[in-house]
């Protein structure tokens, strides 16, 4: 997809990703809801860009609220947020996990449109509401559910235990094993370095010990252990999504806001099982589409954030983008490639598995991620941008490979 005006991001804000791991999550008592998370992350942005009269719209990715919250209709409550906001067009999208980078799409088409100059991204899920196997029921849904009586009764764990069971008999399963271990302790890493992280307070002195824990099938499942998968995650991001008429309007400089230069958006076939367990084709596609439409290689980014649900996600998206051939992924990993301070750093605030997994928000935390690091605002976390390599990029991925939003940024001159 070409751009034909500029789109720029900036102004971003995470709440906390609220969860077992943080010190203030206690299940026996009360804990934030929607709208508390809403009003944390909108405001936070809404400060930032000179408050609500600028917005003229609203966009707000969500997955399953009318099921873990019991409320639908989440576009108006954007007023909730904001009194600025009232009258003024608000929507949801929905694609899974990959709703919130389908919200940060639905609002660049607005600008590209000049429907709007400056559009408020705001993404939301607060799933702490149910038990662990009563959360998996749910997010079932973001998955052919007509395969839900076959499935695991954890059914995302199982459908990507399937993938690692299958990886594993291609590289061997100690490799593969270590390779999942190797992506843990990155993500655990990364997030001790970034206070709104589910992992912040992780103290346990060997992740990697943790990480190459056997899988035991009769508790869990067959080639995943716990610390392969996120954590059930109650968090928002929220990003605003500008023209250049946008940015003045804000008084924000353009030193201060990312450029999107390419993206992507892809589907699979919902009903369809993977042609081959290990690989990511959907994400392969978009990556690609993605950095056509920027006109860039993949030697010419400085960071990703990639859709790590489950350790294994992560390391066969290294094979979808290239960096490792089909079945090298664990090699590349394990040699230390996607760290901080690797060829290719990813998730350099946790990703997934470490800052936390909210599904609604996560595309607009990923955004949000690239907008700190080539901005320099990623604090402990900040990584360096060499100037030859000054592009960020984001992978959102919806179910088992079915729907990817793959967004290319630069800094804006």
């Amino acid at each position: 997809m070409k751009l034909r005006r500029k789109i720029y991001l900036a102004a971003g804000y995470n709440t906390i990703s609220l969860g077992t791991g943080r010190k203030e999550f206690n299940p026996k008592k009360d804990r934030p809801g929607l709208e508390h998370y809403m009003k944390e992350a909108g405001q936070g942005t809404l400060q930032q860009i000179g408050g609500a009269e600028h917005v003229d719209e609203s966009s707000v990715g969500n997955f399953m609220a009318s099921r873990f919250n019991k409320q639908a209709h989440l576009g108006a409550m954007m007023p909730m947020v904001d009194a600025g906001l009232m009258y003024k067009p608000a929507y949801r999208s929905e694609g899974a996990c990959a709703s919130g980078g389908l919200a940060l799409l639905a609002g660049i088409r607005s600008v590209l449109g000049e429907s709007a100059e400056v559009v408020l991204a705001l993404g939301v899920e607060v799933q702490n509401t149910v038990k662990a196997i009563y959360g998996a029921d749910v997010l079932a849904g973001a998955g052919w559910y007509q395969k839900r009586k076959a499935g695991h009764a954890y059914f995302f764990p199982g459908q990507f235990s399937d993938r690692a069971g299958a990886y594993a008999q291609k590289v061997g399963e100690e490799k593969s094993r270590l390779a999942l271990a190797t992506w843990f302790k990155n993500a655990i890493d990364n997030a001790r370095l970034c206070d709104t992280a589910q992992e912040y307070h992780n103290a346990h002195p060997d992740p990697l010990a943790l990480g190459l824990s056997k899988p035991n099938g009769k508790v869990f499942t067959d080639h995943l252990n716990v610390f392969d998968c996120s954590k059930v995650s109650d968090g928002a991001s929220a990003i605003a999504i500008l023209s250049e008429e946008g940015l003045k309007r804000c008084g924000i400089d353009k030193k201060d806001a990312i450029e999107v230069v390419g993206l992507a958006n892809t589907v699979a076939d919902l009903t369809q099982d993977p042609a081959d367990l290990t690989r990511l084709d959907n994400i392969e596609t978009a990556i690609r589409e993605a950095l056509k439409s920027a006109g860039i290689t993949k030697e010419q980014l400085a960071t990703v954030e990639v859709h790590d649900c489950f350790t294994i996600a992560g390391v066969l998206t290294t094979e979808a983008f290239g960096f490792a051939e089909p079945g090298k992924g664990a090699d590349f990993v394990i040699e230390g490639n996607t760290s901080r301070t690797g060829k290719i750093p990813m998730n350099t605030t946790g990703g997934l598995i470490g800052w936390g997994h909210p599904t609604g928000a996560t595309g607009v935390h990923q955004a949000v991620t690239i907008w700190e690091q080539l901005t320099g605002r990623a604090g402990a976390a900040q990584i360096t941008i060499h100037p030859d390599r000054p592009y960020g990029m984001t992978i959102n991925m919806g179910g088992d490979d079915k729907t990817i939003v793959a967004i290319v940024y630069k800094r804006a001159e």
